[in-house]
């Protein structure tokens, strides 16, 4: 059996899934989505996600498909009928199917759709050289907490940054600050600091980022949640990135530029180990829940 989504209620053939052509998503971007990655068949950091994607429904007001019981229980029939054991589960969220209008509509039906994706780790290279930075303008709404479906302005971001031959681009915004990458948080180390935007409006609050907080604080590491420029960023000891895909990332170059010695930094490596023992974790309790 090949590649199967979640459309609604079914399980369809990935190439045969489809909404409609009225869903508000499609129009309007009305909606949110959630990323869970998936190591040994374990949806990892699974209830912040969760309670990110509660946020992000509250926000916009729109109603949950399905209560967060059920939709645990399709996440994990999704992953097995799909065999993902590395990768990632997607969930998006719209208001659902209704006559194209502006206003909220009075009887629409939220709509659900998730889909699996295998994915890699980061290559050996990639965590021997880091990655390249390319710097872009934030030019993104007010409610970047807001895990929402607008994200034109990070699309093209992406796309500036992978034209730059960058890994990742990293949003300035008007005041000269860094507040985050386009699908990444974003991070430096200073003097003994480990430096990141502290959490509001102005950033999607990212769910590694919180882990990576919670853990490396029980560590002695001394964090400090602040803007940065990118002057800052460019004469730190080290920089890095945190995503639910790639974990935590060592940053090399940023604008042509070396951070640091142009290598991966041993605050970087140290707090990487530190994420990849609680994702061991998380899968040992899983196993010993009975979910492997």
């Amino acid at each position: 059996m090949g590649r199967l989504a979640y459309v609604n209620g079914r399980y369809v053939p990935h190439a045969q899934a489809m909404v409609h052509v009225e869903d508000r998503g499609y129009q309007f971007a009305d909606g949110v989505y959630e990323v869970v990655p998936v190591i040994d068949g374990v949806l990892i950091d699974e209830e912040p996600h969760l309670d990110r994607l509660e946020y992000s429904l509250n926000e916009l007001m729109i109603a949950w498909p399905v209560t967060r019981p059920v939709l645990k229980l399709i996440l994990r029939e999704l992953m097995a009928r799909n065999g993902l054991a590395r990768g990632i589960i997607y969930l998006q969220v719209t208001r659902g199917v209704a006559p194209r209008d502006h206003k909220f509509p009075a009887q629409a039906k939220s709509a659900l759709v998730i889909t699996t994706k295998r994915l890699a780790p980061p290559s050996e290279a990639v965590l021997r050289n880091g990655v390249a930075i390319s710097s872009q303008p934030d030019i993104r709404w007010t409610r970047r907490d807001i895990k929402s479906l607008s994200l034109l302005p990070n699309v093209l971001a992406k796309q500036a940054a992978f034209e730059a031959k960058a890994f990742e681009a990293w949003l300035v915004d008007a005041q000269g600050a860094v507040t985050e990458g386009s699908s990444t948080n974003a991070w430096i180390v200073k003097g003994g600091e480990v430096v990141t935007y502290p959490k509001n409006n102005d950033i999607l609050g990212g769910i590694t980022r919180l882990s990576l907080l919670e853990l490396a604080g029980r560590t002695g590491v001394k964090l400090v949640e602040r803007s940065f420029t990118l002057a800052e960023a460019l004469a730190a000891d080290e920089a890095f990135i945190t995503s639910s895909s790639a974990f935590v990332l060592p940053v090399t170059s940023i604008d042509g530029k070396k951070v640091g010695e142009g290598r991966p930094g041993p605050v970087t490596l140290q707090l990487r180990q530190i994420y990849l023992d609680n994702v061991a974790r998380q899968i040992e309790a899983a196993r010993r829940a009975g979910e492997r």
